[in-house]
C-alpha cells in the first residue's frame, strides 16, 4: 500500500471516530434533557395533585349549606344576642378567652358567605336575602352591645377594646386568607369544622361590632369625639373583615367553576348576570382601596418608628424625646411626626432642618412634616416643672404640699451660674453641623488670678480634622467661630484653643 493510500485511510478512520464521539455526546445530552424534563414534570404533577382540591368539592352540598346559614330568625337571633353579650362582657373584663368564646358561637359568617356565593353564581334572590339578613344582624348586634355598655359603663378602656379601633394591613391579610380557608373548608366533602372555628376566631367579627356599641354608649353619655373615634375605627375593621371574606368566597367559587344559576328567560338571565357582575365590581373597588389605604398607613407607621429609633439617637436627652415622640398619619394631607423637648435640651433649628431632610431616605415619609415642640429651660409655673418631675418618676410618692415646698426651695437655690450656664450639648451639635472641618469640640470655665483679683473666662477647645491643612482657612474658620460664639452666648470675651 502506498504512503498516500495509508494517509487517506488514517484520515477517514479519524473522522469516523470523531463523528461517533459527537453522536455519543449528543445522545448523552438528549438523555440528560429528557431525564431533567421528566423530573420537572414529576415535580409539577406532584404539586398539582397536592394543591388541587377541585375533585374533592361537593358543589351542590356547598350551595345548599351556605344558603341554609343565611336566614336570621328564631334560634339564630337568640344565639347572636347571647354571643354579643358574651363578647361585650369579655371586652369589659379585658378577657381574651371570653372574647374567643363569643366568636365561636357567633352566626355572622352565614350571610357573608351568602353574599360571596350569590355574586359567584349570579343569584340575585340570594344576595338580597343575604344583605337583608346581614344588615339585621349588624343592627341587632349594635343595639345589644350599646345596651350592655350603657348599663355597665367602663371606668377605663381595656386593651381588648383599644385593639379593635386601629386596623392595619395585617387585618386585611387575616380577613382575606381566613376567608379563603373558610370557603375551601366549606366546599370540601365532609366539611372541616375545626377550620370554620379557627377562621371565626382569626377574623374576629364580633368584637368590632361590640366596640362600635361601646362607642355609641360613650356618645350617648356626651363625649362625642371619643365615642365617634371608637365607633368609626371598629366599624372600619368590621367592614374590612366582611368585604375580604366575601371577596375570598367569590374568587374561590369562580375558580371552582360553580354552576351559574339558569333562568328560563334569556333576557332576564343576561340582566341578572350583568347586575351580579356590577355588584361584584362594586365590592372589589372598596376592597382594593381599603387594602391600599391600610398598606400606606402601615408603611408610614413602620418608617416612622424606624426614623424615631435611628435618627434621633444623637440628640441630647434622646431617650426622653423618642419616648414622647408621636406619629400622625393623614392620608389626605401632610402626615406629621411630633417631637417634644424639655429643659435645656432644645433641638437647634439647623438640626431640625437636617432631620426634616432625612425624611427623604424613607419612602413612606416623603410627604411628612417634622413638628418640634420646644419647652424652654424656664420654670414658668409649678405645673410645668411638676410635669418634668413626673416623667422622671422622682416625686410620685410626695404629697402636694411637699412638691410645692420642693419647687419653691429649688427656685430659691438657683444661682446666677445655674441660670446662665452654657448649654454645651446643644452648642456642640450646632458646631458639628455648621463647621464640618472641626473634629473635636470642648469647653471649660477657667479661673485666673493676678493675686489681686479673680476672674473667670470661658475657654473653648477645637481640633481640626487631619485632612485639613490650610492654615489660612483654619484661621478664618477660627475667627468666624469666635464671633459666632460671642453672639450666640452673649459673651464679651472668650478664648479658643486649637489642639494639635
Amino acid at each position: 500500500m502506498s504512503d498516500k493510500s495509508k494517509f487517506d485511510f488514517d484520515e477517514a478512520s479519524e473522522k469516523d471516530e470523531t463523528a461517533k464521539k459527537d453522536e455519543a455526546v449528543r445522545q448523552s445530552k438528549d438523555a440528560i434533557k429528557k431525564e431533567a424534563k421528566t423530573f420537572f414534570q414529576s415535580i409539577k404533577l406532584f404539586f398539582i395533585e397536592l394543591l388541587d382540591f377541585r375533585d374533592d368539592t361537593d358543589r351542590d352540598a356547598t350551595i345548599e349549606a351556605i344558603k341554609a346559614d343565611i336566614p336570621f330568625k328564631g334560634a339564630t337571633a337568640w344565639i347572636l344576642i347571647c354571643s354579643i353579650f358574651v363578647a361585650s362582657i369579655g371586652l369589659n373584663a379585658n378577657s381574651t378567652a371570653v372574647v374567643i368564646g363569643a366568636m365561636l358561637i357567633s352566626p355572622l359568617m352565614g350571610p357573608i358567605l351568602g353574599i360571596g356565593l350569590s355574586l359567584a353564581i349570579n343569584d340575585i334572590d340570594t344576595i338580597k336575602k343575604a344583605l337583608i339578613n346581614l344588615s339585621t344582624m349588624i343592627v341587632l348586634s349594635l343595639l345589644t352591645a350599646f345596651l350592655f355598655f350603657w348599663l355597665f359603663p367602663l371606668n377605663d378602656e381595656t386593651s381588648e377594646l383599644l385593639g379593635r379601633t386601629a386596623p392595619d394591613i395585617r387585618d386585611v391579610l387575616i380577613a382575606f386568607f381566613g376567608g379563603l380557608a373558610l370557603i375551601i373548608a366549606r366546599t370540601k366533602r365532609g366539611t372541616i369544622a375545626s377550620v370554620i372555628f379557627g377562621v371565626a376566631i382569626a377574623t374576629a367579627l364580633m368584637p368590632p361590632l361590640c366596640t362600635v356599641g361601646y362607642g355609641l354608649s360613650v356618645i350617648a353619655e356626651g363625649d362625642f369625639k371619643k365615642g365617634f373615634d371608637f365607633a368609626i375605627g371598629a366599624m372600619y375593621l368590621f367592614t374590612i373583615n366582611t368585604i375580604f371574606i366575601a371577596l375570598a368566597t367569590f374568587i374561590v367559587l369562580k375558580l371552582l367553576r360553580f354552576p351559574m344559576l339558569k333562568y328560563a328567560n334569556s333576557a332576564k338571565r343576561k340582566r341578572i348576570a350583568r347586575l351580579a357582575s356590577f355588584v361584584a365590581v362594586l365590592v372589589m373597588i372598596p376592597a382594593v382601596l381599603t387594602f391600599l389605604n391600610v398598606l400606606k398607613k402601615s408603611n408610614f407607621n413602620h418608617d416612622a418608628d424606624r426614623f424615631i429609633s435611628k435618627e434621633l439617637e444623637a440628640l441630647p436627652n434622646a431617650n426622653y424625646i423618642k419616648k414622647n415622640a408621636s406619629k400622625n398619619y393623614n392620608p389626605k394631607e401632610i402626615s406629621t411626626i411630633e417631637l417634644t423637648t424639655f429643659g435645656a435640651d432644645e433641638i437647634p433649628e439647623a438640626t431640625v432642618a437636617v432631620l426634616q431632610q432625612r425624611f427623604s431616605h424613607y419612602n413612606a415619609l416623603k410627604n411628612t412634616k417634622l413638628q418640634v415642640n420646644q419647652v424652654k429651660n424656664r420654670i414658668v409655673n409649678n405645673l410645668e416643672y411638676m410635669e418634668e418631675l413626673r416623667t422622671r418618676d422622682s416625686l410620685d410618692l410626695m404629697s402636694q404640699q411637699q412638691k410645692i415646698a420642693f419647687l419653691e426651695d429649688k427656685v430659691r437655690k438657683l444661682s446666677r451660674f445655674e441660670r446662665k450656664q452654657i448649654p454645651f450639648e446643644n452648642l456642640s451639635q450646632e458646631v458639628r453641623i455648621n463647621y464640618e472641618n472641626i473634629d473635636a469640640f470642648g469647653y471649660a470655665s477657667k479661673v485666673n488670678s493676678n493675686f489681686t483679683t479673680i476672674d473667670t473666662i470661658n475657654v473653648f477647645s477645637i481640633k481640626w480634622k487631619d485632612s485639613v491643612s490650610n492654615d489660612s482657612l483654619n484661621a478664618t474658620q477660627k475667627n468666624k467661630l469666635e464671633a459666632w460664639l460671642k453672639f450666640k452666648l452673649k459673651l464679651d470675651t472668650l478664648v479658643i484653643e486649637v489642639q494639635k
